[in-house]
């Protein structure tokens, strides 16, 4: 981060407002001052929307879409999502455990300096909103959602690229940098610890500064906060304040019902959706696309080739009579057996595995637009029945998964199981709700539990023959980028194996 993480973070900020707000129609981006950028809540809420903006834009490569790229990248690296081929070979090498841990590999740098930048662009506007012409009311919900942003960067980061956070305590091991203003030299690496404090800091900032309106479900407001603020708790194991928060994050919002599950996860207006990102059909980026790689229809090669599938062992504990089942088809290889939709959605080209997905929809063919879920109303009510069941409520955690299960599952009845009986099965129901949404690898690694792939259909070419891993290994912290390493004396590289 030494040297050019000012220049890069408020060249972000100046690029990506031009995409969201007329401010810059008119005015040149390399023209545009630090100053006037922020002077008035006006811009500075333009610099906001280029943040949100900047969650999918391409970077360096088709395979690093923003957020939604590395949404990809943690789904592949656990079980739950299965690569069926090898096609022209993107996330490939992530999902064989070969790429995250080399420290010279594109995606490490990506991803780094992806979070980096999304807190730099935040930190600016904590900066400098404060003194920006225009109402108190107007500051307060810029600067809650910049804090909120800063938090869920470095919530990423510190999940990424350092050890776990060890509920029983003594995380004093090496975190991430905690960066809190516009920088140009890069400092040490912050404990674990550390990170939480500061991360748990600027969430409670901005819940005081939020409330429920917004421009549109692409923004943050309170129950966003409170939702990453729920994850947050759950990763450090504060069950009891997790199980509160979450419930409080969902308010207001509704569980969708068959209709709206099986319409291809692509509408942020979707009643249950929390937060997302909004695809403008005119701002179309083609292979940099989450749909480009994990929908069913887009005729990219790596869909064509690549079917994205859920892991056997976990689709056979789907209930018959639960709508989810249908977003996963066991036969789609037998054109006498595989449900009737994927041979109407015309996809003659296309390669059909069994267990492949039609969770993500495209909008077409030809167009890999579409909206993407970052939080849903189904997670948080997951994360209140586990939260509970791990603070000993078995009852309370058994009422809140029969909320989501119902409503999946017009055959569902409330659970009977106590204990880790009813734990294992609030982690199956968030693994099924949740799969493909980015989650996997985080659980696994929270949970201090193995990479087991073993016993399904992963297919031993396409992950190198990557089918297990021991918990808390070194290979579950990415390597710090290269790039980094030069360029900031104070920084240490993460052992390797």
């Amino acid at each position: 981060m030494k040297k050019i993480i000012h220049k890069i973070f408020l060249l972000a900020i100046l690029v990506n407002i031009g995409c969201a707000s007329d401010y810059l129609d008119t005015t040149p981006t390399d023209a545009v001052s630090e100053e006037s950028a922020f002077a008035t809540t006006g811009n500075a809420m333009a610099a906001l929307n280029g943040i949100h903006r900047a969650m999918g834009l391409r970077y360096d490569s088709q395979g690093q879409p923003g957020e939604h790229g590395v949404m990809i990248m943690r789904e592949v690296l656990a079980e739950d999502v299965v690569m069926t081929n090898q096609a022209n070979g993107w996330f490939v090498s992530m999902s064989s455990w070969i790429r995250h841990i080399d420290a010279n590999q594109s995606d490490v740098e990506f991803v780094w300096k992806f979070y980096y930048k999304i807190i730099g662009n935040a930190n600016m506007l904590i900066d400098k909103i404060d003194a920006a012409e225009g109402t108190q009311e107007e500051r307060d919900e810029i600067k809650g959602q910049a804090l909120a942003y800063r938090a869920w960067g470095h919530f990423n980061l510190v999940q990424i690229f350092a050890e776990r956070y060890d509920a029983n305590g003594g995380n004093d091991q090496m975190g991430v940098p905690i960066v809190l203003e516009p920088i140009t030299e890069g400092g040490s690496r912050n404990s674990v610890e550390e990170v939480y404090a500061q991360i748990n800091q600027d969430l409670d900032d901005a819940i005081a500064l939020l409330d429920d309106s917004r421009n549109n479900p692409s923004h943050i407001n309170v129950n966003v906060a409170r939702g990453i603020k729920a994850r947050v708790l759950l990763t450090q194991g504060s069950f009891a304040e997790a199980a509160t928060v979450a419930n409080a994050a969902r308010d207001g919002f509704d569980l969708m019902g068959e209709s709206d599950l099986l319409a291809g996860f692509n509408d942020y207006t979707n009643p249950e959706w929390m937060w997302g990102f909004h695809q403008i059909d005119i701002q179309q980026t083609y292979f940099a696309s989450f749909f480009a790689y994990m929908s069913l229809n887009f005729s990219s090669t790596n869909i064509r080739g690549n079917p994205k599938a859920i892991f056997q062992p976990l689709y056979d504990q789907i209930s018959d009579t639960d709508y989810r089942k249908r977003l996963w088809d066991a036969n789609a290889s037998d054109p006498e057996l595989r449900d009737p939709f994927i041979d109407e959605m015309t996809l003659e080209s296309f390669t059909k595995e069994d267990y492949m997905n039609r969770k993500f929809l495209a909008q077409a063919n030809g167009s890999s637009v579409g909206d993407v879920p970052y939080m849903r109303a189904a997670e948080m009510i997951l994360i209140e029945a586990e939260a509970l069941a791990r603070s000993g409520d078995d009852a309370g955690a058994a009422a809140a998964l029969f909320e989501l299960a119902s409503a999946r599952d017009p055959e569902y009845t409330q659970s009977t199981n106590t204990g880790q009986a009813l734990i294992d099965e609030i982690m199956i129901q968030r693994r099924v709700e949740l799969w493909g949404e980015g989650f996997r690898f985080y659980d696994l690694k929270r949970l201090n539990l193995p990479l087991d792939r073993n016993g399904g259909n992963h297919v031993g070419i396409v992950i190198n023959s990557k089918f297990f891993e021991e918990a808390g290994t070194a290979d579950w912290q990415w390597q710090i980028p290269i790039d980094e390493l030069n360029a900031n004396d104070n920084i240490i590289q993460n052992p390797s194996e």
